[in-house]
């Protein structure tokens, strides 16, 4: 027995807006929609979102973190769009990293990791 993936499964006040947001701001593509649920998924990521009002309005307490091979290429690309909630900057734990949110309020962080480009710049 394995797992296999694990996707975020959150709530959204809005699926049109949300699949739109996802779209325009980082390159998304929706990748199953029905009426309250929707998948967008870019390069292997998938994220899914639905309207549960029972639920009460969309709120997470974790952010949701995603490794890229070029950081400053994707903040440049949505810099314009959104304000950013830190960064770019390089952590100490070697990663590059900036963090945005969502329509919903998600935090969505994006990282890179630096290491070896400071092992072979010394």
């Amino acid at each position: 027995m394995r797992f296999e993936s694990l996707t975020p499964m959150l709530q959204s006040s809005d699926i049109a807006r949300t699949v739109d947001w996802y779209r325009a701001t980082l390159g998304f593509e929706c990748t199953g929609l029905a009426d309250g649920w929707c998948t967008v998924s870019r390069d292997g990521v998938t994220l899914m979102f639905m309207t549960n009002d029972h639920l009460g309005a969309p709120h997470a307490t974790a952010t949701q973190y995603f490794k890229v091979d070029d950081v400053m290429t994707l903040w440049n690309s949505v810099k314009d769009r959104v304000a950013a909630e830190w960064g770019p900057e390089e952590m100490p734990y070697e990663m590059l990293e900036f963090a945005i949110k969502d329509p919903d309020g998600y935090l969505l962080s994006f990282g890179q990791d630096v290491s070896g480009a400071r092992a072979t710049s010394h």
